[in-house]
């Protein structure tokens, strides 16, 4: 499918903010880790995403009942690597794991995407994305090495809580690459609706088991009404519908190119709310995660049309 300029502005525009959405959501895990008990946090953000966008759904899904049926195994497959898996995973590893470590894993991501899809669909990989995505990943790895690589190792000392970030990861790509599978008839609203509740379903017993048997309970107060309204809506409703969108309109491996945007606006938003300074190897490292984003997937699709 050939986009025009218009369509392919939009479809970026729905992916930067998507980062820009997950970017806060992973400041934020971090920084409720030791107050709000995780699967709880992933748990309640799916109770407020739902009440938002069933009420839009509701007559969607009972039109399209019969596709559902048909459809349960792979509904019930995308809905549980998304909702039930990335977001639970991630909050998991939030709690040892400092954020930057979060970043540099999420940022594999797109080399995934690339691998499951040539894996899973045959789709041919050109050296410009491979080169694009592998210039992304050094901005990326200067940022939270803070210019220094030789420090890397240092990164990955965490143990567990990197185990579940990269495990979050894994779903995550096989579940963007998973979304040319949707059937034509569903929409992306009911898409969503259904993967959520499905999802949220799924991951109701490991939330009893958090609450009774672990004794992690959730104390409601201003900080967990917040987050969970962050999380809730906007890196949930809106960040899952533009990603959706998004993917629908570029395709998998282009659009997953704009993952390496996390870890730029996370370091926007620690300056603009945290005061954070923003040093030499923050700026040289966003550079490069743009520059490989413009290789690989705006000049590289311009290489391939002509």
């Amino acid at each position: 499918m050939t986009l025009s300029k218009n369509n392919t502005a939009l479809a970026w525009f729905l992916l930067a903010a998507t980062t820009l959405f997950w970017g806060g959501n992973f400041v934020l895990g971090r920084a409720v880790s030791a107050e709000i008990p995780p699967i709880a946090l992933a748990w309640w953000r799916w109770v407020l995403a739902m009440a938002v966008i069933l009420p839009f759904a509701a007559k969607g899904l009972w039109q399209v009942r019969a596709v559902l049926r048909r459809e349960w195994r792979y509904l019930l497959l995308v809905s549980v690597l998304s909702v039930s898996v990335f977001n639970t995973f991630v909050y998991l590893g939030l709690q040892t794991s400092p954020a930057t470590n979060a970043l540099l894993l999420l940022s594999s991501g797109p080399v995934m995407i690339l691998g499951f899809s040539w894996w899973l669909f045959s789709e041919r990989i050109n050296a410009q994305q491979v080169f694009g995505i592998t210039l992304s990943l050094v901005g990326v790895i200067i940022i939270v090495t803070e210019g220094n690589p030789l420090a890397l190792d240092a990164l990955f000392a965490g143990g567990a809580g990197n185990l579940w970030i990269l495990s979050a990861v894994i779903a995550w790509a096989l579940y963007s690459v998973l979304l040319r599978k949707r059937p034509a008839e569903i929409s992306g609203t009911v898409f969503f609706a259904l993967t959520a509740v499905v999802g949220w379903l799924c991951l109701t017993p490991f939330f009893l088991f958090e609450h009774f048997v672990q004794g992690r309970v959730m104390v409601f107060n201003t900080t967990a009404a917040l987050s969970i309204g962050y999380v809730g809506f906007f890196a949930s409703v809106l960040a899952f519908l533009f990603w959706n969108r998004g993917i629908q309109m570029l395709g998998a491996n282009r659009a997953s190119n704009s993952i390496h945007l996390i870890p730029v606006w996370g370091l926007l938003l620690a300056s603009v709310l945290l005061g954070e300074r923003l040093l030499t190897f923050h700026w040289l490292g966003m550079g490069l995660i743009i520059a490989g984003i413009l290789l690989a997937s705006v000049l590289a699709r311009r290489v391939a049309s002509a």
